[in-house]
């Protein structure tokens, strides 16, 4: 079999690169490697990182890592979960993965400081030439047609001024979304925002076999008027003898931007048991904090030769803050995107083929995203919160449903009852 041959032009570095090697940068890094191309992979920190996560995944993301070729075995490092338990309006409620043809029935737990590292060092085993210590400060464009040609970057310590040029570039950068604004690409101020918080503590709790979600989060800063914000908390067992525990607010809420996070975050573990050891003594390094793009909320995915990937487009789930299992699923269709066009000659053909990246995201998940869009408005209203809670929690059967709408957990053919409905649900709402 005959070496493949670069498509590279003189001058340039690669034939696609890509910013942010977090999971949604090295999956589609580990991909277009696979497929024999030559990737540039830039990241501006150095590996093992630390992320502000939850560091769970629920079935759909654990199927991405299976779909990349992660071993997702409890024997390979991944604490598994059988489902989530949800508690809330003096309900609690143990609900497992739904048995699926499409996705596992398991979720997983692993730290992002290990996990993102075992998804960067995949891309490179397949090939993919990743840079650390270089911080993408911008894109390099054409000036005579617009169109990004490369970016423009510092490296090392010393932070030296460079640059590395290719046709295809993608934006797997976050939340701050560096190199899309440096397009002139901004974000949707209508879509939903989240803002998220999480500590480490040490717990007996660190062994569960579900991912708990606290479903009313009171803000008790005045004792005389607690309020109910539209938001969750969560609690995380780690496996190894620590938790993770954090909350996540939606900007559909009044609250948010006005409220103390950190102090809402101590106030609420306040609340819980003695025993479980979520007190300032038992905790294990700072509090973190992080900004949850949601719904799409930065658009077009696709324009003049860069793809927004993951966090940079606005890929976590509105409905649950999900993020990993979104970025990589995104990942994965862009990759499939630019492979199809660097096979065809410069020009429209080749436009053609990456212009079907958006329309491959607003088949897989625009009209589930509009849908959750939608919900992120109604439980902005404390009112419809507290209603929902009340007469939707002790529901067993409903609160299955939901499940599976919040965790995007449905067979779309050949399903149940549930699955139909939502399935139903996601045709009749439009894409974009």
């Amino acid at each position: 079999m005959s070496a493949s041959i670069s498509r590279r032009k003189a001058g340039e570095d690669a034939e696609v690169i890509v910013v942010g090697a977090g999971p949604a940068g090295a999956t589609a890094a580990t991909y277009l490697a696979r497929a024999g191309l030559d990737v540039l992979l830039l990241e501006k920190s150095t590996f093992p990182r630390e992320k502000v996560c939850g560091d769970g995944l629920t079935p759909r993301g654990v199927k991405q890592l299976i779909d990349l070729g992660i071993d997702t075995r409890e024997e390979a490092g991944w604490l598994h979960n059988r489902g989530l338990r949800v508690v809330g309006g003096g309900v609690t409620l143990e609900l497992d993965w739904p048995d699926l043809a499409t996705f596992p029935p398991y979720g997983v737990v692993r730290p992002r400081q290990d996990f993102d590292e075992l998804l960067a060092r995949t891309a490179q085993r397949t090939g993919a030439r990743l840079l650390e210590q270089t911080t993408v400060t911008g894109a390099i464009t054409d000036e005579r047609t617009g169109r990004i040609v490369g970016v423009s970057a510092r490296a090392g310590a010393e932070k030296a001024p460079v640059s590395y040029r290719a046709p295809i570039v993608l934006a797997c950068d976050g939340v701050s979304a560096r190199l899309a604004l440096s397009m002139g690409i901004d974000k949707n101020d209508t879509r939903p925002m989240g803002v998220a918080v999480r500590r480490y503590y040490t717990s007996p709790r660190s062994k569960d076999d579900y991912l708990e979600s606290h479903l009313e989060l009171w803000d008790r800063s005045d004792p005389a008027e607690p309020k109910l914000l539209p938001g969750y908390g969560w609690i995380f067992g780690m496996g190894d003898g620590t938790v993770n525990v954090g909350l996540g607010i939606l900007s559909t809420s009044k609250a948010y931007g006005s409220t103390d996070y950190r102090a809402l975050l101590r106030s609420w573990l306040d609340g819980t048991p003695e025993e479980w050891g979520l007190r300032e003594a038992n905790a294990a390094g700072k509090i973190g904090g992080a900004a949850l793009p949601m719904g799409f909320n930065r658009t077009p995915h696709y324009s003049s030769g860069l793809l927004l990937v993951g966090d940079a487009g606005g890929m976590v789930n509105p409905f649950n803050g999900e993020g990993i299992g979104y970025a990589m699923e995104s990942a994965r269709l862009a990759a499939e995107c630019v492979i199809q066009a660097l096979a065809r000659p410069e020009g429209p053909a080749r436009e053609r083929a990456l212009a079907g990246y958006p329309l491959a995201l607003r088949q897989s998940l625009g009209s589930y995203y509009r849908l959750g869009n939608i919900f992120s408005r109604l439980i902005g209203n404390p009112a419809v919160m507290r209603v929902a809670t009340k007469y939707g929690l002790p529901r067993t059967t409903l609160m299955k449903l939901v499940l599976k709408l919040l965790a995007g957990l449905y067979d779309p053919r050949d399903g149940d009852a549930f699955d139909r409905v939502i399935t139903a649900a996601t045709r009749l709402t439009p894409s974009a």
